[in-house]
């Protein structure tokens, strides 16, 4: 849910929703010249490859970083178009706009969606599987699904949710926040510790209006409920209000002390970079634990940058791919899809140079030669490594959770 909470931002939320307003127009346009039943889907792997070859793939999905970005544009688009002369069509959307898209698709009676695949996790997966938005069980007929590591709870579970075949995952991330080490030499690593650090230093700390910010408010939730798995399983009123009081206790105790007084938040990550950058604040943040390396390598971050994550923990999670329910190229997004479990793509996205993101294989599955150069991957510079980190992963909730934060961030914080 976001707030408009200046003039500047009120504008630029009305751009957006003009930009969204287009685009969502544009893909009605596309449906309707899709208006076809869609095919069976093939049984064989081999029919598949053969129905899916020689078509157009539409994706949706977040296109907020350029190295994401480049991933797709110039890697995975040139080699499904080289493997299957499959013609890779990306559009910017995420979140409510992909269900807004299906749901009036839906209501409209389209047989056909003007999309095939999308990317999602978490709340959008919650939403679109309320509307029978998502096509499948489907993972179990793609042959690189037999590489991933499924018993892995942060892949196999997705906010809580059994993914039951209806999204296949395609990397794994964990919460991390970006500091430069030339103005804070020593982070702090606890929630305590940030409120002193906050309040001798004002100004230099804030939380984005957005996914992410709400990704680290859900991290102190379930330390202030007591840690680990305190929050686990369905939501549950009772737990919520007893933490999220005091979670708004501690926020409102960073408020005043906070970036702009604590009356506006950025729109998101990107724009936090660019302050952390400006030495304007002296904290950003990210879902990837490995971004920092990249936002150093695009110099949009200064090389004395690190990451850390808190004592508490962050949450740690997966990214997916689902289908849509009325997908006219099922068999097309199932062979994109295989190919980005290949060991060969998630190789090449893990790389910081790449992308840094990390992967869904089990290694132990891979063919001898992957194994040997999944393990020596150039490592990371300026973020933790993994291994350091791992122990300090949280569980995400179930969707619920994300939902009302959304909306007591801006009743408890933002209006107050």
């Amino acid at each position: 849910m976001i707030l408009a909470v200046a003039a500047p931002v009120a504008t630029a939320l009305y751009m957006n929703m003009k930009k969204y307003i287009l685009i969502f127009g544009l893909f009605l346009l596309v449906a309707a010249c899709r208006q076809q039943d869609a095919a069976p889907v093939p049984s064989t792997w081999e029919e598949m490859v053969a129905a899916g070859s020689n078509t157009t793939v539409h994706l949706m999905m977040w296109q907020g970083d350029p190295f994401i970005n480049s991933y797709i544009q110039q890697f995975v688009k040139p080699r499904v178009k080289e493997l299957y002369n499959i013609d890779l069509q990306v559009a910017g959307g995420q979140g409510n706009q992909i269900v807004s898209l299906l749901m009036t698709e839906k209501e409209a009676g389209k047989r056909s969606s003007a999309i095939d695949m999308m990317w999602i996790n978490g709340e959008t997966f919650y939403q679109l599987r309320q509307i029978d938005g998502l096509y499948g069980p489907f993972t179990d007929r793609l042959p690189n699904a037999a590489l991933v590591d499924w018993n892995n709870p942060f892949i196999g579970i997705d906010f809580q949710q059994p993914i039951e075949g209806y999204e296949c995952p395609w990397g794994n991330v964990q919460m991390a926040i970006i500091y430069d080490s030339l103005l804070t030499p020593q982070p702090p690593l606890t929630m305590e510790a940030l409120q002193q650090y906050v309040q001798e230093n004002p100004g230099t700390f804030t939380i984005p209006n957005d996914f992410t910010g709400m990704t680290l408010l859900k991290a102190w939730l379930i330390a202030l409920a007591g840690g680990g798995d305190a929050l686990d399983g369905p939501f549950s009123e009772e737990r919520y209000r007893k933490a999220s009081a005091l979670l708004w206790e501690y926020v409102r105790s960073l408020q005043p002390y906070m970036w702009k007084g604590g009356k506006t938040f950025p729109d998101g990550p990107a724009t936090m970079h660019k302050l952390l950058a400006n030495g304007e604040i002296h904290f950003s943040m990210s879902n990837n634990d490995g971004e920092v390396d990249n936002k150093v390598l695009q110099q949009l971050l200064p090389p004395t940058a690190r990451a850390f994550v808190f004592s508490s923990g962050t949450i740690q999670n997966a990214h997916y791919m689902g289908i849509a329910q009325g997908a006219p190229n099922k068999a097309g997004a199932m062979l994109v899809i295989n190919f980005l479990l290949s060991p060969e793509a998630q190789y090449h996205k893990l790389q910081p140079a790449v992308w840094g993101d990390g992967t869904v294989l089990d290694r132990n599955r891979l063919p001898e030669e992957w194994q040997e150069k999944f393990n020596n991957v150039p490592g990371r510079t300026y973020a933790p490594q993994r291994s350091a980190i791992d122990s300090l992963a949280l569980m995400e909730l179930a969707p619920e959770y994300m939902i009302r934060l959304f909306d007591d961030f801006r009743k408890e914080i933002i209006e107050k």
